[in-house]
């Protein structure tokens, strides 16, 4: 049976396939993806997304990091200048290297009675009273002799200050100063 040339062209307008010119072969045109093109690339898109979506992730969990330094830097410096502020022996004589029986931090008198101060309830001001949002924070002090080698002249002491965070493990902010007589 032969096909006429319109019914050739009739065939044709309702075919998805298409002559070459100048071959008379059938060939098939697609319009459009197949099933496996499709999960492909939308398995593509998830590795992609995924992977941005960890990027962002780190991001944010360690956004919070420099302002909890910054808070964990003005802490210890308020401690240091507060303990920088009192004289270096105890003006009622007879030191003991610490706080003297019954001294709290409101009558603390000299350098030496902050030595093993630890607030691991958060930062206090002076007259004991917790600061309000640095609770996650703990307050080390430590106050030693230093030796500044020969021809100082004056005993100095070594005062550290230590402050972490609860929160963060990589939050250590030490600083350290030395008080002269």
């Amino acid at each position: 049976m032969e096909v006429s040339e319109s019914g050739r062209a009739g065939v044709q307008a309702y075919s998805r396939r298409r002559a070459w010119p100048d071959s008379g072969t059938w060939v098939h045109c697609q319009r459009g993806v197949t099933l496996i093109e499709l999960v492909v690339s939308i398995v593509i898109l998830s590795v992609a997304a995924a992977g941005i979506m960890m990027v962002m992730t780190r991001t944010v969990l360690s956004s919070a990091d420099p302002m909890l330094r910054e808070q964990a830097t003005a802490i210890a410096q308020s401690y240091m200048e507060e303990i920088l502020t009192q004289p270096l022996t105890d003006p009622d004589g007879g030191e003991v290297n610490g706080p003297e029986g019954g001294e709290t931090r409101a009558t603390y008198d000299d350098v030496w009675d902050y030595h093993g101060i630890a607030n691991s309830a958060g930062a206090l001001d002076q007259n004991g009273g917790s600061v309000a949002g640095l609770e996650g924070y703990n307050i080390a002090v430590a106050v030693s002799t230093a030796n500044l080698g020969p021809g100082a002249g004056s005993p100095a002491v070594r005062i550290a200050i230590t402050v972490t965070h609860d929160g963060q493990a990589g939050i250590n902010v030490p600083v350290v100063a030395y008080r002269l007589n």
